[in-house]
């Protein structure tokens, strides 16, 4: 047995980055290496494995592309990525790299912190952590509700830390990475871009590097080989849940929701689309994704929408013998009326 390191490339960021189209572009434009992937859905439907399956690229097939939808991966270290990664090590043929997938709302710090674990360190190494950062979200403030207010109150009261936990979770990330991707850079100007730089740079101590995207569009090269060995730094790159609870409570994610929306065929799909933008608007709901039937089409239509931005396109053709169906994951805070969103979306066919 090769008793060389495998290198694994976690890859995080919030809700909507594009982590998934990254992905989908790095296995297509390989140059050959044999990639392992995990994925850490939110939700019960799998959306981000269909579509990465159907990417078709040789040196990434169905086989070594693992889902894991039990719940937030930092969550579930022990119960499920552990012995994920035990198997996939197991293997005969064993992959050139490992790229990890987090949920867009996972802290990525517990998952690298794992790799220390004696029976992973010894075969695996983490190359590096990226972070994908939306930067159309970032522009629009979607991380603060109101900066100029959260800065007042910090300087009038110097315990206040964070206006929601989505600013915490979106610093924990940042604060994580080796890497930070600034992806859909072609949705805003120049100077946007420049407020969105000195953003996110000012949400973490450390200052990783830092590059800009479109469409999730960045070489394997530059993602691959960075050669950091992140596990070993890992005590640098606390986020808060560890830092103001390291006295071993655990944490959670009960601020976010996520629940399915099984529909029949959608005749109109463009004015589904519309609806769906008022029913997120008036609800507040902060991802929905997943796949639509149109009547007549060979092919499903996959919809992503990140706030009130619904991009839809068909993917793939429905396969024999596959159940034709609409199927949308709703995410949302935890207060979040499951019920109302629901029935307006329903209402919708």
């Amino acid at each position: 047995m090769n008793q060389q390191k495998i290198p694994a490339t976690v890859i995080t960021g919030f809700l909507g980055a594009g982590k998934t189209t990254m992905i989908r572009n790095l296995l297509t434009n390989a140059g050959g290496k044999k990639i392992a992937l995990i994925i850490n859905e939110f939700g019960d439907l799998g959306v981000d494995g269909e579509v990465l399956k159907g990417c078709g690229a040789e040196n990434c097939t169905e086989d070594d592309i693992i889902e894991l939808t039990n719940g937030c991966i930092c969550c579930t270290v022990a119960d499920d990525f552990i012995p994920t990664m035990s198997k996939l090590l197991e293997r005969e043929n064993r992959p050139d790299h490992i790229v990890i997938e987090t949920s867009g709302l996972a802290l990525p710090q517990p998952l690298v912190a794992a790799f220390n674990w004696p029976d992973i360190r010894t075969q695996v190494t983490v190359d590096g952590v990226i972070t994908v950062v939306d930067s159309a979200a970032v522009a629009a403030g979607r991380f603060a509700d109101d900066h100029d207010a959260v800065d007042a109150r910090r300087v009038e009261d110097e315990t206040l830390d964070h206006e929601s936990p989505i600013e915490e979770l979106f610093e924990d990330q940042l604060t994580c990475a080796d890497l930070i991707v600034l992806n859909k850079t072609d949705l805003i100007d120049g100077a946007g871009l420049a407020r969105v730089r000195d953003e996110v740079a000012s949400r973490t101590a450390r200052k990783p590097a830092m590059i800009e995207a479109k469409n999730g569009d960045v070489p394997a090269s530059v993602l691959l080989g960075l050669g950091i060995g992140t596990e070993e730094d890992i005590g640098n790159r606390k986020s808060h849940h560890e830092l103001e609870h390291e006295d071993g409570t655990p944490h959670d994610h009960d601020e976010f929701d996520s629940f399915v929306v099984e529909l029949g065929p959608i005749a109109d799909p463009s004015a589904f689309v519309e609806s769906l933008k008022g029913i997120i608007a008036e609800h507040d709901v902060l991802r929905l994704k997943g796949f639509v039937d149109v009547p007549g089409k060979p092919m499903r239509l996959q919809l992503q929408a990140v706030g009130s931005r619904i991009d839809h396109y068909f993917d793939r053709a429905w396969a024999a013998g596959e159940t034709r169906g609409t199927r949308l994951v709703v995410i949302g805070l935890h207060e979040m009326d499951e019920g109302a969103v629901r029935e307006a979306i329903e209402g919708l066919v």
